[in-house]
């Protein structure tokens, strides 16, 4: 769950910063103005000057989002190998460096300091290692091999065996300055009786005995003749309203509420400490008889505003030329398709873009990466998920590497469960255009959460009559034509 352009530096509220109560030997000095680096000389009793994580010139990999760190303010993750930070205009105050961090993946890393670029000068290596989750952090130390005078360019180096996110930055600090802060530590959520979790790795077992009788269940349904007229299309549908919206994630964030970037949520209410259970206990809007699973994506702005939405269809399908293999989703399912710290242009053609429904595409937005839609339509976003599942893991340390693609057009080798095929049809009152911007950033960090809880009586006929059988329905196991 982690080539980007440059972000500019953001605003850390409700962080407070050293203050010079000590006339001018606690003097502080701001360099590069609104670059976020704080420069100060320190009294014994103030903590460190320190560098905020976000407030890189450039990046690459990096996303920021709300931290629960003590201090409050952001930090930076969806780092994983070779991911890297430029702060310009930098000054050292020593050698003794720190670095503030966060570890749920245990297979640790560094996290390199280099000068003037990211192969340049080594200066200094912290050491990364598991700290509890996202939002356990912790204070690690370095020695520089030298204290450069003047101002600096500086690179942090992501270095990891992880081909995903293993580790979050809150801040530096660049010299001695004083005593650290002591650690803030939240603990993590506690699974579910039926979800049991392999915390070596962060991959969350199916509960056997439950998806085995949801299969036996299953297994007993009858298919019915297809009548003639019918669309042979393996398909069925629900249709969901806004249930919410907040920077919330119970996925990637679980129990950690205003962790993530803001999210609209569809179907019953959600908040960070939602897990599949609960949704059964709650309201949803979705249409589908049976569908009480939660969907998410992020929220889209027109100038820093909200845009609404027009409507959201999530179509259950199959990709497999022979979808008779299809089975329901196993309980307590969990995945995320896209990806949030995906930062590249989309222009007209490209991959993975909004485009229109209802009408053409006039034109783009200035920066390219937007289509302008005529009177009519509106924009809109398909979503596609992976089908094929490993048949052990409900979640995975990344949120996806439990599911994977069809090989030769079947679900094998590593993935050898086929499940039905999600796809997000996200409909936005909107024709498009100039400064429009996804809460995770560009267009290209377009994303999805799903969290199944579907009724198994109600998921079994869908599955079987429709998918199965290579049938078009509707929000109920009836066939429709056209």
């Amino acid at each position: 769950m982690r080539s980007e352009p440059q972000r500019g530096a953001q605003s850390r509220p409700g962080r407070r910063k050293t203050r010079a109560l000590l006339g001018a030997a606690a003097a502080v000095a701001v360099l590069g103005a609104g670059s976020g680096i704080y420069i100060a000389t320190a009294s014994a009793d103030e903590v460190a000057p320190r560098l905020e994580a976000e407030s890189y010139s450039a990046q690459s990999g990096a996303q920021t989002e709300n931290t629960a760190d003590a201090g409050g303010g952001k930090n930076v993750g969806w780092l994983a190998n070779g991911d890297w930070m430029r702060y310009d205009n930098v000054t050292f105050n020593g050698a003794d460096l720190s670095v503030r961090i966060a570890a749920q993946n245990r297979a640790g890393g560094s996290i390199e300091l280099h000068l003037g670029s990211p192969t340049g000068q080594l200066l200094a290596t912290f050491p990364v290692a598991h700290t509890g989750n996202w939002q356990s952090w912790k204070t690690v130390t370095a020695t520089a091999a030298t204290v450069p005078a003047g101002k600096q360019t500086l690179v942090a180096v992501m270095k990891s065996a992880q081909p995903y996110d293993f580790v979050n930055i809150n801040w530096f600090t660049l010299g001695s300055g004083g005593r650290p802060p002591a650690t803030a530590t939240v603990a993590p959520p506690t699974p579910t009786p039926t979800r049991t979790q392999d915390t070596a790795a962060g991959w969350v077992n199916v509960d056997q005995a439950a998806w085995q009788r949801e299969l036996a269940a299953f297994n007993q349904i009858q298919q019915i003749p297809v009548p003639a007229g019918t669309t042979r299309v393996a398909e069925f549908h629900t249709d969901c309203s806004v249930s919410g919206e907040a920077p919330d994630d119970p996925i990637v964030f679980p129990g950690l509420p205003g962790a993530s970037h803001l999210h609209t949520f569809f179907g019953p209410p959600v908040d960070a400490k939602t897990k599949p259970a609960d949704l059964f206990t709650r309201v949803t809007n979705c249409n589908a008889p049976g569908d009480n699973s939660a969907y998410w994506v992020p929220q889209l702005l027109k100038d820093g505003q909200p845009v609404k939405m027009k409507s959201f269809r999530v179509y259950y399908g199959s990709r497999l030329p022979d979808p008779s293999a299809t089975v329901p989703f196993p309980p307590g399912l969990v995945m995320v398709q896209g990806d949030a710290k995906r930062q590249v242009a989309t222009p007209k053609g490209a991959s993975g873009q909004f485009w229109c429904a209802g009408s053409a595409e006039t034109g783009r937005s200035s920066d390219g990466n937007w289509p302008v839609c005529a009177p009519g339509g509106n924009l809109i976003f398909q979503l596609t998920f992976q089908d094929c599942w490993d048949g052990k893991h409900i979640d995975s340390p990344d949120h996806k590497s439990h599911m994977g693609p069809a090989v030769n057009g079947k679900c094998q080798g590593q993935y050898p469960v086929a499940i039905p095929n999600l796809s997000f049809m996200v409909n936005y009152d909107s024709l498009g255009g100039n400064g429009l911007a996804l809460s995770s950033g560009l267009a290209s960090s377009m994303h999805g959460d799903f969290m199944n809880a579907w009724k198994p009586g109600n998921l079994g006929p869908l599955v079987k009559i429709c998918l199965n059988a290579k049938a078009k329905c509707g929000t109920e196991p009836k066939f429709t034509g056209g």
